[in-house]
C-alpha cells in the first residue's frame, strides 16, 4: 500500500537499516530526509541526504527540524556503545519532543539477556547482565517512560541479527556471503546447530515504516517480522544449495580475533557471545497479527542477499 503525504519523515543513521528505512518510506510516498555524520553516500530515490551529528542537542534539533516522524537507526562501534548511545538518546529524544514529532526507535534483543533457549516475545522479562544489554534496557525504559509521561510519542521496533541486501557487519554478513560466492572461508560463531533468529533488513525497514504510519502502536515494544528460527547450519546448507558448492566453514567457538573481527571488536563483543552459545529464538507474531504483516521466507532472503553480493563482487568491491 502506498501512502502519499506532505509530512516529513526523518531517518537518523545511514547504515544498512537507515538506508533501507529511508528507501521504504520514499517508496510509500513520504517526504524523507536521511541524516548521518557525512551526509554522503549512494543516491536513494526520493530521499534527501543531510549531514548532521545527532550526538549533541543542537545537532539533533537541526536534524529533525520540521519532522512529523523521526526514526532512530543510529548505531556506533561496539566498544563505544555504552558511552555514546545514552548521549545520542538524550539528544534525539529531546529534539523529537521539542519538535512534536513521533519517535520510532530501532532496537535490539539485548535487554532480554540470556534466555537459555526461551522463545523471546514482547512479554519476556528484561534480564540482561552484560554492560551493553543493561545499557539498552535502561535506554528503553527511558523511551517508554517519556511516552507514559506525555513528553514524546515513542515506539520501539526490535530486530534479531540482520541479514539481507546491504548488510555487511552481521553474523550473516560479508564474513559468510563473500566466502560462499568466492570459495573462501565462511566465518561462523559459537554453536551453529542451535536455532537462531535472523531478521531480513527489508522487513526491518517495512516494519519501522509501518510503525511510523501507525500511531495506535505507540508506547510499547514490537518485534519486527522475523522468519521462524533455523539453525545457522541449516541456513548454511541453504546457501550451499544456491551457490552449488560446499562451504569452507570456520567456526569460532569462543571470542577471539579472526578475519574482519579484530581484537578491539572481539574484546567489546565478548560479553554478547552468549547469543551464539544458546538458542536465540524471537517471535514476531504480535506485530504480524496487529499490522497484517508477514516475515520474508529465509529462502527469499538468501536469494536477494546472494544477488546483492554477486553485484558487489562483480564491481570489484571487497566486502568488509
Amino acid at each position: 500500500m502506498t501512502h502519499t503525504t506532505d509530512s516529513l519523515h526523518v531517518v537518523l543513521g545511514a547504515g544498512p537499516a537507515g538506508q533501507a528505512v529511508a528507501a521504504e518510506l520514499a517508496r510509500r510516498g513520504h517526504q524523507v530526509r536521511l541524516v548521518d555524520r557525512s551526509g554522503t553516500g549512494p543516491a536513494i530515490w526520493g530521499v534527501e541526504r543531510m549531514r548532521g551529528d545527532v550526538g549533541s542537542p543542537e545537532g539533533a534539533a537541526a536534524a529533525v527540524r520540521g519532522a512529523a516522524v523521526v526514526y532512530h537507526c543510529v548505531n556506533v562501534a561496539y566498544q563505544l556503545q555504552t558511552d555514546v548511545m545514552p548521549r545520542i538518546q538524550r539528544a534525539v529524544l529531546a529534539a523529537a519532543a521539542a519538535e512534536g514529532a513521533r519517535l520510532v526507535v530501532l532496537d535490539t534483543l539485548y535487554p532480554y539477556g540470556e534466555t537459555h533457549g526461551e522463545v523471546m516475545t514482547e512479554d519476556t522479562p528484561w534480564r540482561a547482565t552484560s554492560n551493553k544489554g543493561m545499557m539498552r534496557a535502561e535506554l528503553d525504559e527511558k523511551y517508554l517512560a517519556a511516552h507514559r509521561e506525555g513528553d514524546a510519542s515513542v515506539v520501539l521496533g526490535r530486530s534479531a541479527d540482520f541479514v539481507g541486501p546491504g548488510v555487511l557487519n552481521s553474523t550473516l554478513g560479508a564474513a559468510v556471503f563473500s566466502g560462499a560466492l568466492t570459495g573462501a572461508e565462511v566465518l561462523t560463531l559459537g554453536d551453529i546447530d542451535l536455532p537462531h533468529s535472523y531478521t531480513d533488513i527489508r522487513a526491518v525497514a517495512a516494519g519501522l515504516a509501518t510503525l511510523g504510519e501507525s500511531p495506535h502502536g505507540d508506547g510499547r515494544v514490537w518485534h519486527l517480522p522475523t522468519a521462524p528460527a533455523l539453525s545457522t547450519r541449516e541456513v548454511l546448507r541453504m546457501i550451499e544449495e544456491r551457490v552449488g558448492r560446499p562451504l569452507k566453514v570456520v567456526t569460532l567457538e569462543e571470542p577471539r580475533p579472526f578475519g574482519p573481527f579484530d581484537q578491539v571488536f572481539m574484546d567489546a563483543y565478548a560479553e554478547m557471545f552468549y547469543q551464539h552459545t544458546e538458542p536465540q529464538i524471537m517471535d514476531s507474531g504480535a506485530f504480524e497479527a496487529a499490522f497484517g504483516a508477514e516475515p520474508a521466507a529465509m529462502g527469499d532472503t538468501l536469494d536477494a542477499t546472494l544477488e546483492w553480493y554477486r553485484t558487489l563482487l562483480a564491481r570489484g568491491d571487497r566486502p568488509s
